[in-house]
């Protein structure tokens, strides 16, 4: 067996031959193992499978002090497969053994009818032979995750170490009691283990944990020597060691970005106001963008004596996290009272709905009669032509939220904005509020026959993958789920569909029964959000209960399935 390379100098072997060492040399060693650990984990995770998944990015860009929104490719963990067969599964005496009896049973398979039965015996044992040999495969591809999840238990472990004997090393009086030190130890592991779960569920991350403890490890013990000097008692003691720890490892649990310059608090990303509070405040930003579609809904009536309207205009919604992050990175806890003027000034920087008057001259054909002769003529005639161009915009609020946060509530915004604020159940049913995988689907050659769908889907799968982004309507800022369906029908050449909301398509579409839905045909949902309208979402059908829509991100989706069949509203087909 060959022995491992000795990591210690001469001074650390000669005390490795005692056994007691000193709170220095402990702490030291533990200090040493955590750093190690930490080393092997981050190279573990290194080997993981990655994949290529298109990203929305967001910055400013300082020249023209705009918002740019760029699309790029970054690596991302590949998902992992489902768990193979136990390793004694072994592929070489699977496949050697039944290329035996497969060789034995041929000799003798022509001059013995019953050796067929056994034949086809051998026969299923070779597809059993290759299951097993397809699962020992999943099961190597899934040993990189194994081992990232080994070592992230071992770092996990040996953090506690590290910061416990650090806490001991600087503060002798820790030691007075055996069971005292064992209490405390308890406490820290069981405090530092819920932080961490609550770390890998949130980010699954594990590095950056190992990388933040080592630098703050070195302030720990000076902390806790303050807190040791203010309480005596041993349990009040152990209390407060174990409070300084769930503080440093809260911190580092959410992946939190760190303020800069001299400030070095890690900023916090969970929503701090009440759960009612949210709620009544995404609400009362809702009713504002009701507010909105009811005016837009009613331009005809309000801007009556128009000969044509002509309409170009963004979705009306945000994404309810988005606000919440928002305004918790600027006040912290809030009520809705106090940010509703907030509100209404983010509503104007978001939309902007306007209205432009065209006047053109036309001509048109008079036929006049002679009441004495009778006679009919016709006379060419000029006349005005009224036309209300009816404009709304939606900078989408993520992108005002940017404009409007200076650079450290920035950070705390988007490490808020990643975790959802710690709080997911508040907006679990907002599709847009929520990445989904999407399904697996190839489009049927009879499909493909109909030369429109073909255009039409060949245009539509150019952006699967794109993220959602309110109020977009091109490949250069991704889409929305109306400006998806109007960007594909327009550029497809199947049908001219001026950019307009989910309620705007349907109102354009004769509507029919879901028994008669074919390829191309356009879809329809209610309630998907907090919509001002009865129509919240839309999609391209392309039959077998299948779409293509832009949900978070552009995907194919099952309509029949339990959350898309509750909001069903109606299949349309274009004029």
């Amino acid at each position: 067996m060959k022995k491992k390379a000795n990591i210690y100098d001469a001074d650390d072997v000669e005390r490795s031959k005692r056994l007691n060492f000193t709170p220095e040399e402990r702490a030291a060693r533990a200090e040493h193992k955590a750093e190690v650990l930490g080393t092997n984990l981050e190279k573990a995770k290194k080997k993981v499978p990655k994949k290529k998944k298109l990203r929305l990015q967001k910055e400013l860009d300082p020249e023209k002090s705009k918002l740019k929104h760029t699309l790029r490719f970054e690596e991302v963990e590949k998902k992992r497969g489902q768990e193979a067969l136990p390793k004694k599964v072994g592929r070489r005496m699977v496949q050697s053994a039944s290329a035996g009896v497969h060789s034995k049973l041929h000799q003798v398979e022509e001059e013995n009818v019953g050796t067929k039965a056994a034949h086809r015996t051998e026969l299923a044992s070779e597809g059993a032979a290759a299951l097993a040999s397809h699962e020992i495969r999943k099961y190597r591809q899934n040993a990189p995750y194994k081992r990232v999840e080994k070592l992230e238990a071992q770092v996990n472990r040996a953090n506690v170490s590290a910061a416990y004997h650090a806490a001991v090393r600087d503060n002798p009086e820790l030691q007075e009691s055996m069971v005292k030190r064992l209490i405390q130890k308890q406490r820290i592991k069981r405090q530092y283990a819920k932080e961490f779960r609550k770390a890998k569920q949130a980010e699954k991350q594990g590095s950056a944990v190992v990388q933040k403890a080592k630098d703050m490890f070195g302030s720990i013990g000076q902390t806790v020597a303050t807190v040791v000097q203010e309480h005596k008692g041993g349990l009040v003691m152990a209390g407060a060691i174990a409070m300084l720890i769930i503080m440093v490892f809260s911190s580092l649990s959410s992946c939190s970005v760190m303020m800069d310059g001299a400030m070095s608090a890690v900023l916090g990303t969970s929503y701090t106001s009440e759960d009612p509070d949210i709620i009544q405040t995404e609400a009362n930003y809702t009713a504002l963008e009701t507010a909105l579609q009811n005016e837009l809904a009613n331009i005809e009536r309000t801007h009556s004596g128009y000969d044509e309207y002509r309409y170009d205009v963004d979705s009306i919604g945000h994404n309810p996290n988005e606000l919440i992050s928002y305004l918790t990175a600027k006040f912290d806890a809030f009520t809705p009272a106090q940010v509703q003027a907030e509100l209404e000034a983010m509503f104007d920087r978001q939309y902007s709905l306007t209205t432009r008057e065209v006047v053109e001259i036309r001509t048109r054909t008079v036929t006049s009669t002679d009441p004495e002769t009778g006679e009919t003529t016709e006379d060419e005639e000029e006349y005005e032509y009224y036309i209300l161009y009816v404009t709304l915009r939606n900078k989408g609020f993520g992108a005002v939220a940017l404009e409007n946060l200076d650079e450290e509530q920035k950070k705390r915004y988007t490490a808020t904005l990643s975790l959802k604020g710690n709080k997911p159940y508040l907006f679990g049913g907002d599709i847009y509020a929520n990445e989904s995988a999407g399904e697996d689907y190839d489009i049927p050659g009879e499909a493909l026959a109909d030369p429109d769908f073909a255009a039409l889907i060949t245009e539509a799968e150019k952006y699967l993958g794109f993220p959602y982004v309110w109020g977009g309507s091109s490949p250069s800022t991704s889409f929305d789920c109306s400006g998806f369906v109007c960007y594909v029908y327009t550029h497809s050449g199947v049908h001219n569909l001026p950019r307009t909301t989910a309620q705007g398509i349907y109102n354009q579409c004769a509507h029919i029964p879901m028994s008669e839905a074919k390829p191309g045909d356009i879809i329809f949902f209610t309630g998907t959000y907090n919509s001002p309208g009865p129509v919240s979402h839309v999609g391209i059908y392309v039959g077998n209960n299948m779409m293509i829509h832009c949900g978070n991100p552009i995907q194919y989706a099952r309509t029949d399935s339990s959350y898309w069949s509750q909001h069903f509203y109606a299949i349309g087909r274009l004029n």
